[in-house]
């Protein structure tokens, strides 16, 4: 029985271990890196249309300018294709937000898709669902009228 040569197999062992183990390590980081740009966009999209509703003299401008301020913010980041959802709600009075002292809600739902993964069993490629919330007072923004002499 003849003994087989087995020099150099080391290195073509250890470069195999090597591939095998960085292609996923390397696909992790730059997914988190990815998710985190996304959660960082979504999170200055929530702010800007929440001051953009509560600059705006009407609730139905308010909802106009704060989905344009959300879209802005999510371009601003490198992700304006990205699909978006603005939802204002306000307490303690609903229909009309800008009166009194009304808190505006801002919610702003989106997602970004996971790099470098192929549309897998035709469902579209996989992405991550993204949200953030920002609250704030109307009158904190609200110019008052100039009281006439």
């Amino acid at each position: 029985m003849r003994r087989r040569d087995e020099r150099g197999s080391a290195l073509v062992e250890l470069s195999w271990l090597g591939l095998l183990l960085l292609v996923p390590m390397l696909w992790i980081v730059v997914s988190v890196f990815e998710v985190q740009r996304g959660a960082f966009a979504v999170s200055g999209a929530a702010r800007a249309a929440g001051r953009a509703y509560a600059l705006a003299p009407d609730d139905a401008v308010g909802r106009a300018r704060a989905e344009a301020a959300a879209r802005q913010a999510l371009r601003d980041q490198g992700i304006g294709g990205a699909p978006l959802e603005v939802h204002v709600s306000c307490t303690p009075y609903p229909h009309d937000c800008h009166a009194g002292t009304s808190v505006v809600t801002v919610v702003v739902e989106s997602s970004v898709d996971l790099p470098l993964l192929p549309d897998l069993l035709g469902g579209g490629a996989p992405s991550f669902a993204l949200d953030a919330t920002h609250d704030l007072p109307i009158g904190q923004y609200q110019e008052a009228a100039d009281a006439a002499p």
